[in-house]
């Protein structure tokens, strides 16, 4: 029996965020909510554990916007700005929890917090004013976190080996240009897919809508939904043209995997 998984999509954007700043296109001035999108991560809850997936610079308004108050853990992508610097704001959960917060993410994640953000593994104080962060480098096997296998997917980000990953029959593949022939073996047999979808035409680092449509065609999870999407792919026009099991994400959209 496979391990229930429940995804909250706390961001759905690109780097920049929509609307864009000072952007007049239908999809930053369009009033519908889906079309307003902050910086990707998500929320994947399994086995009595939250692990929240990348921490982005609208972190604390994500967590406002859907009551997060609790994180086990963290399982970080990559360092881009987007992707770690909200890092900071995971100081309120320490708080919270009076307790440090585990993360992983792969050497080349491991080497920024430690250069960059080395004052998240210093020990805790009295005060809790600062994270507490445990860092854990991970490599692409399968690692056990609480009794709930979390299985890293090899990907590549222009140059840049990063890594989606696998919970239960629930997958989160962003920033990608390319997955690997064996990666492709890790993402068999899913219930959903979440997978990035930067614009209509192929970016040096980012799946393009086709790019994205043909690899969710091969994957064939039960439900795709498309991320990290710029100001360029309005909602609704792009929904019209999704392929059944297949849909435009949004922030606070909510998922779950069986």
């Amino acid at each position: 029996m496979s391990l229930p998984v429940e995804v909250t999509l706390l961001g759905v954007g690109s780097s920049g965020g929509t609307p864009a700043l000072g952007c007049p296109c239908p999809t930053c001035t369009s009033t519908d909510p889906r079309n307003r999108r902050t910086r990707a991560s998500a929320v994947f809850r399994a086995g009595g554990q939250t692990f929240l997936i990348d921490t982005g610079a609208d972190l604390r308004q994500q967590s406002l916007r859907e009551q997060l108050l609790h994180v086990d853990a963290v399982l970080y992508t990559h360092p881009h700005a987007d992707h770690l610097h909200g890092i900071d704001d995971l100081r309120a959960f320490c708080w919270l929890q009076k307790a440090p917060i585990p993360v992983f993410g792969n050497a080349l994640l491991s080497e920024h917090i430690s250069s960059r953000f080395s004052y998240t593994l210093l020990s805790p104080n009295n005060y809790w004013d600062k994270p507490v962060l445990q860092l854990t480098e991970i490599d692409d096997e399968p690692f056990e976190f609480a009794g709930v296998t979390v299985t890293p997917i090899p990907v590549l980000h222009g140059k840049w080996p990063i890594q989606g990953f696998r919970i239960g029959n629930a997958a989160y593949i962003t920033d990608v240009s390319e997955i690997p022939e064996a990666s492709f073996a890790r993402l068999q047999g899913l219930d959903l897919l979440i997978l990035d979808c930067l614009r209509e035409v192929p970016h040096p680092t980012h799946f393009g809508v086709q790019q994205a449509l043909d690899a969710a065609t091969r994957i064939a999870a039960r439900q795709t939904v498309f991320i990290h999407m710029t100001h360029e792919l309005e909602y609704h026009a792009l929904s019209a043209r999704m392929p059944a099991g297949m849909q435009v994400g949004y922030d606070g959209m909510r998922l779950s995997a069986d």
